[in-house]
């Protein structure tokens, strides 16, 4: 701990966090103690934690599951949102003539799309992707247009001079000015993702020989296994506080090395 820096950074970020969770464990024991609150209803840490060491493999197991779901959902969405995100930065007509189904997409339930997709892919893995898709592409979508089209005009009045294609320009200028813009539509998205493949394992997850954590959700709930559906969910923010944590490094490597190349311009 003589590093100032490091001793500030554990201060500033780590322990507001610790001490949050240590007040949250807190009132949550004391609720089970003072209140006699049933343990279908609320049970206690202890309860939470021993279920979880009993239920260690299953939960690793599905966790396993849905970050396969999540992940591959998510690069998905970061491709086909990029992609199509450069294609709406190509016309405007192409933009405003399918931007707006997009936003449909976006603000459909998927309560009401995920028996259409289990009727098309059967249930599994598969809709389970395509799910977490639906749900995770529209912010790196959103953003990546949005980098994509806010460029200055001097800057595009710069290329035409120059004679830069289309290609070029896309390659050259719209690009890397909309990499902090895709970045950011990550981070939101990698969140969305597990959203998504926990949302798909719920609806179109059964039936698989392995099941991932939006069917324990559903298992431990219509038991009534309240300490293992903590466990569950416990794990659930564990996993998207992961996917998140590495798309938030990731991005930040990229955007520093951006930044640096830019500079250096």
């Amino acid at each position: 701990m003589s590093d100032p820096r490091l001793r500030h950074w554990l201060l500033e970020r780590l322990l507001p966090p610790l001490v949050l969770f240590v007040v949250v464990l807190g009132l949550w024991k004391g609720a089970t103690v003072v209140r006699d609150i049933p343990a279908y209803l609320l049970p206690s840490p202890e309860r939470v934690w021993q279920a979880a060491v009993g239920e260690q493999a299953e939960l690793r197991a599905a966790s396993w599951l849905t970050a396969k779901g999540a992940c591959f959902g998510f690069l998905l969405s970061l491709m086909g949102g990029t992609l199509v995100a450069c294609l709406f930065s190509q016309s405007r007509l192409v933009r405003f003539g399918c931007y707006p189904y997009a936003i449909f997409l976006q603000t459909v339930p998927i309560i009401a799309i995920a028996p259409l997709i289990i009727t098309w892919f059967g249930f599994g893995f598969f809709s389970v992707v395509i799910v977490t898709f639906i749900i995770s592409v529209f912010p790196i979508l959103n953003s990546a247009t949005t980098g994509l089209t806010s460029i200055d005009a001097d800057l595009l009045d710069f290329f035409r001079l120059h004679d830069a294609t289309r290609w070029q320009t896309l390659w050259k200028l719209r690009l890397p000015h909309a990499v902090p813009y895709i970045v950011t539509g990550a981070k939101t998205s990698s969140g969305a993702a597990v959203i998504g493949a926990i949302v798909g394992e719920y609806f179109a997850g059964f039936g698989s020989g392995d099941f991932g954590l939006g069917y324990l959700v559903f298992a431990k709930a219509s038991q009534l296994k309240t300490d293992e559906l903590f466990a569950v969910v416990i794990a659930s923010t564990l996993l998207g506080v992961a996917i998140f944590g590495t798309v938030s490094l990731v991005g930040e490597t990229i955007l520093s090395r951006w930044s640096g190349v830019n500079d250096e311009r």
